[in-house]
């Protein structure tokens, strides 16, 4: 096996850090700057209209708590292996969000996280972080289902028969999915991964969910208080099962999470359209979205990969 000598290795590290760092703030200046949909002059006319000191403090206020449950998840799961500070937990959550901004749904992170424990650990938090946001995409599907009844129900998107015709796929899907739960692929089956996911505490679950919950409610109601911000007056049940809507079915589509805004906004196009909300709004309400919740935290975690010093084996 061939050694790399110590300052190569040093080298090499401080490569990888610059190259996600500068690719990540590439990649940011890219969207917002080439993306024609963008009316900032629309946007500065209404911000200068509506500005509000508290208002601004409050939806900031809101992606500060998003990603503070996001890493009370993480503290909560990573207990299993061992306890760690808060701190800590930020750290590994934000330098791991930097890491997957440009990775297809997000899989560095996985890496990311894993890169500050133990080669012996690596496979435990991979499976752990698959947990955290396992709770995540289950909830947005629980909320999304019910926000598509709500939105079909009052403007019949779909017909009614179309609707039995794909919960009776989904349920064919599952039935299927846990007859063949004992059939392995490299080792792995979904009787294993159940197995593995019940021998953690139920405490833990049952905090995960609860975190998990408190994060919908308050990126969903960020989203919502935007729409307010921008004059849009709609009904509250109506603004909430369309953004409900439109976070299911974006999360469903594979995607980068520097293009996270532009696949929500190409699905809240349609749905807000229905509605008769102004395409413009939209496209702003969901780059709002992702600048605060996804960008503001990358710009906080390349602190943290540029400072990263990599876990030594145990």
């Amino acid at each position: 096996m061939i050694s790399i000598p110590h300052k190569a290795k040093q080298f090499l590290v401080l490569l990888a850090k610059l190259l996600i760092v500068g690719g990540a703030f590439y990649f940011i200046y890219d969207q917002l700057a080439h993306n024609d949909k963008l009316d900032w002059q629309k946007f500065i006319t209404l911000f200068r209209k509506n500005q509000s000191v508290l208002g601004i403090a409050f939806i900031l206020l809101l992606s500060i708590l998003n990603r503070y449950f996001e890493i009370l998840k993480w503290q909560n799961l990573a207990k299993v292996l061992h306890e760690i500070s808060l701190g800590q937990a930020t750290k590994e959550v934000l330098a791991a969000l930097t890491a997957g901004i440009f990775t297809p749904n997000g899989v560095g992170e996985y890496a990311g996280k894993a890169l500050f424990y133990s080669k012996s650990e690596a496979k435990k938090v991979v499976f752990l972080n698959l947990i955290c946001n396992g709770i995540q995409m289950v909830l947005t599907v629980i909320f999304g289902v019910f926000g598509l009844l709500y939105f079909n129900a009052k403007y019949n998107v779909i017909t009614t028969k179309t609707v039995a015709i794909l919960f009776a796929v989904f349920f064919f899907f599952f039935i299927v999915l846990f007859s063949l739960k004992k059939i392995k692929i490299k080792g792995y089956s979904i009787e294993k991964l159940l197995h593995k996911i019940n021998e953690l505490p139920k405490s833990v679950h049952q905090k995960n969910i609860l975190l998990g919950i408190c994060r919908y409610l308050v990126f969903s109601h960020q989203y919502y208080f935007l729409f307010l911000a921008f004059d849009v007056e709609l009904p509250y049940f109506t603004l909430i099962a369309t953004i409900a809507v439109v976070y299911f079915l974006a999360s469903s589509l594979p995607t980068f999470q520097f293009l996270d805004f532009a696949v929500k906004g190409s699905v809240a196009i349609y749905f807000f359209g229905i509605l008769g909300v102004n395409e413009w709004i939209v496209v702003f309400i969901s780059t709002l979205m992702w600048f605060l919740n996804v960008v503001l935290p990358v710009i906080l975690g390349s602190y943290y990969v540029l400072n990263f010093k990599t876990k030594t084996a145990e």
